[in-house]
C-alpha cells in the first residue's frame, strides 16, 4: 500500500480511512476477504502470503506503506505484510506491538505500519524505529515519513478536509478522492532516487502505468460498536470487482 489518510475522532471513536495499494500488476493478490477462521478481513499478497490492510472481528486495525529506497537489498529479508497479519491476529496491546516490531524491524525492509484497536491509533516508522503517537483529526502517510508533505499526501488530506461534513457512511462517495490520476507539478516532485520520469507516474493519488499502477482503492469507517469496508479493485487501471463488509465489533474496555 503506497498512500493512507485518515480523519480519527478520539472522542467519539470514529475513524474513517482512505488508502490506495499500489503494485505489479503481475503480482498474485486475493481481493479482501474473510481468511479461514472467520476472523482476519484483509486482501491476501499470494507471492508472499501478507497482506497491506486487514480488520478483525474484535475491532483491530492495521495498514502498511513501504518507504521508498530503491537501493534497499532484499534478498532473504521477510515479508513486510506479515506485520500486518501479526497485529491482527494477536492480543498485545498497541504499544507492546509496536515495541517488539521496532526491536525486530531492521530484519525487513524501511516500511510504516499504521494500528488501531478502536481506541488507540499509533504509527511506527521502521527507518528511525520510531512510534509515533497520532493526534486527532486528518492525517496520512505515504511512502515517506508520517505526514512527509507529498503532493499526493496532501492533496488526498484536502480532499478529506474537503468532505469531512460529508456522512461517513457512504463509502462510495470517497472514491473519487482515491482515484485522481492528475500529477504533481515537476517543481514539486520529492527525489527519492527513482528518476524524475518515475517519481512524476507515483507523484498521483492513483498511479496507473504500463506495468505498475494502483491496485485496490478502500475506504473504512469504525466506530466503537461497528466496522463498514468498501475494497474496489483494479485490473491495470481498469475496474475490478467491489467487494463490502459490515460487522459489528464488542465493546473494547
Amino acid at each position: 500500500m503506497c498512500l493512507i489518510a485518515w480523519n480519527w475522532n478520539p472522542e467519539k471513536r470514529e475513524l474513517l480511512l482512505l488508502s490506495n495499494r499500489d503494485e505489479f500488476y503481475a503480482r498474485p493478490t486475493l481481493p479482501a476477504h474473510w481468511w479461514p477462521g472467520n476472523q482476519i478481513l484483509a486482501g491476501k499478497d499470494l507471492q508472499a502470503g501478507g497482506t497491506w490492510l486487514g480488520l478483525a472481528r474484535n475491532g483491530r486495525m492495521a495498514a502498511l506503506t513501504n518507504f521508498r529506497a530503491p537501493d534497499a537489498d532484499a534478498s532473504g529479508r521477510p515479508s513486510r505484510g506479515e506485520l500486518v497479519a501479526g497485529f491482527l491476529q494477536s492480543d498485545m496491546a498497541p504499544e507492546a506491538y509496536l515495541r517488539w516490531v521496532q526491536s525486530n524491524s531492521d530484519k525487513y525492509l524501511p516500511f510504516n505500519l499504521l494500528i488501531y484497536d478502536g481506541r488507540r491509533l499509533l504509527g511506527l516508522e521502521s527507518r528511525h524505529q520510531r512510534i509515533v503517537k497520532l493526534e486527532a483529526g486528518i492525517g496520512a502517510v505515504s511512502n515517506a515519513d508520517f505526514n512527509t508533505p507529498w503532493p499526493k499526501l496532501t492533496a488526498l488530506k484536502q480532499g478529506l478536509e474537503d468532505q469531512k461534513n460529508q456522512p461517513a457512511s457512504d463509502l462510495p462517495a470517497y472514491l473519487p478522492l482515491l482515484m485522481q490520476r492528475k500529477t504533481a507539478p515537476v517543481e514539486s516532485l520529492p527525489d527519492t532516487g527513482v528518476g524524475q520520469s518515475l517519481e512524476l507516474t507515483l507523484s498521483a493519488i492513483f498511479v496507473a502505468s504500463p506495468a505498475y499502477g494502483t491496485r485496490a482503492c478502500s475506504v473504512l469507517k469504525m466506530s466503537a460498536s461497528q466496522v463498514d469496508f468498501m475494497q474496489q479493485s483494479f485490473d491495470a487501471g481498469e475496474l475490478g470487482s467491489r467487494h463490502s463488509f459490515s460487522f459489528e465489533v464488542p465493546d473494547i474496555v
